[in-house]
């Protein structure tokens, strides 16, 4: 079941680095992720609002954590990615990005000394190798004519950020319902958009509503917050995110198919090289924890 849950969120993520930079002339960086999370919260909050109220002294308890996670997954990472797509293309922005399975697990060893096996190493390189392919369109010296600028600088610290939040979650309070996690963090994120908003506005920065900007909000909204966010939160918390993180390399495996489903883009061989790598390279660092979990379990009277 956690693997599933990331395989959804990398598809639900996909959608969103192809969506921002799409309508990136349409919406300016902090409008869309100040209405991201504006309805974000307004479903989240019809449904976590009472799991918010009755755990409210385990919350106060945690406000340290909650505050922390909001302010790095919620206004961090996202803004900064919404920004980024506005000097950077979506080729680099996923190129940068798929650092973050390396990224998670420095910071892992880092903070908690956590360590990743050979076999995890090997498993984190070739599915990057396939990340590589696909990017490079099998001619991997392209990469080298790449030009990075600040917008890729600003995915980078967005990846750090959500390498901080992913391993934070190792801190997740005994007992705290996930709507009623997901409905805090989403409220912090979103206080502190709201003066970011402000000055944009202020800067002379606004959108119209058209059924463009509207369609994009929702799914930002639903697919890319709400059940993106609380289905990352599980497996993390299931598998850990070294395991998770190599999942991210999934994103451009999914850009690729949406594409040929809606762009009418051709399927290469070596995408489909580039697929069995990546998902080659997944199951090398899930296989061995999963084997070893159902041994556990196996052995627990």
């Amino acid at each position: 079941m956690p693997y599933l849950l990331l395989v959804l969120t990398t598809l639900f993520w996909s959608g969103n680095f192809v969506i921002s930079r799409g309508m990136h002339t349409a919406m300016p960086p902090m409008a869309l992720s100040f209405w991201r999370w504006a309805l974000a919260l307004l479903i989240l909050a019809f449904f976590g609002m009472r799991h918010l109220l009755t755990q409210r002294q385990l919350i106060k308890q945690h406000k340290t954590f909650l505050i922390t996670q909001g302010l790095l997954g919620v206004t961090g990472f996202n803004s900064l990615i919404y920004l980024a797509m506005h000097s950077t293309t979506a080729i680099n922005a996923v190129l940068v990005n798929s650092c973050t399975p390396i990224i998670i697990a420095l910071v892992a060893w880092a903070r908690f000394g956590d360590r990743l096996s050979p076999r995890r190493c090997l498993g984190v390189a070739i599915s990057l190798s396939g990340v590589l392919l696909i990017l490079s369109r099998g001619e991997l010296t392209s990469l080298l004519q790449l030009q990075f600028n600040s917008g890729d600088i600003l995915v980078f610290i967005a990846s750090c950020l959500w390498a901080f939040y992913s391993v934070g979650l190792k801190n997740y309070p005994q007992g705290l319902h996930p709507l009623a996690y997901q409905t805090a963090i989403a409220m912090v994120g979103l206080i502190a958009l709201l003066p970011l908003y402000l000055l944009e506005i202020v800067s002379g920065k606004s959108f119209v509503v058209t059924s463009g900007t509207g369609v994009t909000i929702v799914y930002v909204a639903v697919f890319a917050s709400v059940l993106a966010f609380i289905f990352w939160n599980r497996a993390v918390s299931m598998l850990g995110a070294n395991i998770a993180g190599p999942f991210i390399h999934l994103m451009p495996v999914f850009s690729t198919i949406l594409a040929v489903i809606f762009l009418g883009e051709t399927l290469t061989k070596n995408h489909v090289t580039a697929i069995l790598l990546i998902f080659g390279g997944i199951f090398m660092t899930t296989f061995r924890a999963k084997r070893m979990q159902q041994s556990s379990a196996a052995k627990t009277p």
